[in-house]
């Protein structure tokens, strides 16, 4: 079975896609390889894969036929991912909403004025 399609079936991935996509960029390595999307899974491979700033290894068990339901994922990999990295996680999101939500109203005089000074550099 393709990688791309592999991630789709145990859910790491929405859509098959976004999977493809992954693999193209680098996020995805079989055995400490870097892996095109096409390249075949067998069981007892170790995969690992970054997204949303989390790097996620896995061992492959099965291979599933198709899509399988989130109950179901853990018949076909073993998730091997340490839990510091969803601790670093959590420290980022608590990093990034000290000052204001993101989107919410429009930048304060503040802001603006950090925005001048950094885009004004000494061109004067």
């Amino acid at each position: 079975m393709r990688i791309d399609k592999y991630l789709w079936c145990v859910r790491y991935y929405k859509t098959r896609s976004l999977a493809t996509q992954a693999c193209k960029k680098g996020s995805v390595r079989v055995d400490d390889v870097s892996v095109k999307p096409a390249r075949d899974v067998f069981p007892g491979d170790s995969i690992t894969l970054r997204k949303n700033q989390i790097h996620y290894s896995l061992e492959v068990l099965d291979l599933p036929e198709n899509r399988v339901g989130a109950k179901l994922v853990d018949l076909y990999r073993k998730d091997t991912t340490p839990k510091e990295a969803f601790n670093n996680q959590e420290m980022l999101k608590y990093a990034k909403s000290y000052y204001r939500k993101k989107g919410v109203g429009r930048p304060t005089k503040k802001d603006r004025r950090d925005l001048e000074d950094f885009t004004n550099t000494d061109t004067e």
